[in-house]
């Protein structure tokens, strides 16, 4: 973790108390931030909190999706709580959101993304990380649009689950969303981390130096 972080929940301490999509601030919980390490290498971005998550108020958990998540960050070594942890001691990895703020009944609209859009820009300014794990097909258009040159109907989380894509300044290792995910995919997404990003120097995507 970052010597100078001294929460991992919402590091950057944006708005809590976010208006800026009225039919969410009127039915939401809370806002549900990023959580991590403000230096990570990697950022996993998830569509946005279900039900377990706005309770929490950490991303990727408090269900079984969110603890599958949870327990593949422990293979890899990224954290070190049990995957059913409200509040995981996480390593080099932060967790985020295109949407902060759950509705039960929706997904959020394209609006709502787009209001929720400077967040997420800030993180990842902020981070620098060299590999982003876009969780859904949803999150990993959205990522296409501004980070890839390839059109963004031209992605399919399923096809290109636990493979590697080249961004502009870092790479993209797609995942399908936890809850729709099986063990042998699970499986297979560790695998492709350990043997095709943590096997070769990841950080040549990046000018930045390894910590």
């Amino acid at each position: 973790m970052d010597a100078h972080q001294d929460e991992l929940s919402n590091p950057f301490g944006m708005d809590e108390d976010c208006r800026n999509c009225p039919a969410l601030a009127a039915c939401r919980e809370q806002v549900v931030h990023g959580y991590g390490d403000a230096g990570a290498e990697f950022v996993f971005v998830g569509e946005g909190p279900a039900a377990g998550a706005e309770a929490t108020g950490v991303p990727f958990t408090g269900d079984g999706a969110g603890e599958r998540v949870q327990r593949v960050l422990g293979e890899l070594g990224f954290s070190r709580s049990p995957p059913d942890a409200a509040e995981p001691d996480l390593q080099n990895v932060y967790l985020t959101y295109l949407s902060r703020c759950r509705h039960p009944d929706r997904a959020a609209t394209d609006e709502e993304v787009r209001n929720c859009e400077p967040f997420l820009n800030a993180e990842l300014r902020m981070i620098n990380p060299h590999i982003i794990v876009a969780v859904g097909d949803r999150v990993l258009r959205e990522l296409a649009v501004e980070y890839t040159t390839r059109r963004p109907d031209s992605f399919d989380v399923v096809e290109e689950h636990a493979t590697t894509i080249r961004g502009r300044g870092f790479e993209l290792v797609p995942m399908i969303p936890p809850a729709e995910q099986t063990d042998e995919q699970e499986a297979a997404f560790v695998e492709h981390v350990r043997e095709n990003v943590f096997s070769r120097d990841y950080r040549q995507t990046k000018g930045r130096r390894s910590r």
